[in-house]
């Protein structure tokens, strides 16, 4: 899969995506494709609103990858696995994974997001998925690595600077999209 070429969220080209990972993608083991910047590994990446407020996370310093201590995200996702059969499988397997709730939300597909400008980004390409939770309780499985609630688009604001690269694309295209959805 290599460089796509481009920084960002795009929006375009969904429809053919998960055709295009079905039929192209392969899977390689984590410790090779994290060192190797001529393929990128397709991670599902969701985020969870309930109504305007979006779950944010704060990672901790005992999570694996030093990279990510102490910023927030408010992306829930992870690397696909080999039984994986599709993105929105091995999404639904990081939700159980990471998230403590008792329901699975309907996930939908809202962009795809590259960010060649980080260590952690040129070896990773984002599916963005959106989801809500309607008002049910969410919480974080794993304390030891994550703390997490819902906050205010002003709370997320407050803390733009510490969120992961991916997050803060994702946030500021998702404030772009707000802004543009009340001018209309």
């Amino acid at each position: 899969m290599g460089d796509p070429g481009w920084h960002g969220l795009r929006t375009d080209g969904l429809d053919g995506f998960a055709g295009l990972v079905a039929r192209e993608g392969r899977f390689i083991p984590r410790s090779v494709a994290e060192l190797d910047r001529s393929s990128k590994q397709v991670v599902p990446y969701l985020v969870l609103r309930d109504g305007a407020r979006l779950f944010l996370m704060r990672r901790t310093r005992a999570g694996g990858d030093a990279r990510l201590h102490d910023r927030y995200s408010i992306g829930v996702g992870g690397h696909l696995n080999p039984g994986d059969v599709d993105l929105p499988t091995g999404l639904r397997r990081e939700w159980h994974e990471e998230i403590e709730a008792r329901f699975t939300p309907d996930f939908r597909l809202i962009g795809l997001l590259n960010d060649d400008t980080t260590e952690v980004g040129s070896v990773h390409l984002g599916a963005v998925y959106l989801a809500e939770a309607a008002g049910r309780p969410v919480g974080i499985r794993e304390t030891d690595k994550l703390s997490g609630a819902f906050a205010t688009v002003q709370e997320v604001a407050g803390v733009v600077e510490l969120l992961e690269t991916w997050s803060r694309l994702v946030f500021e295209f998702l404030e772009r999209a707000s802004l543009e959805a009340t001018a209309v």
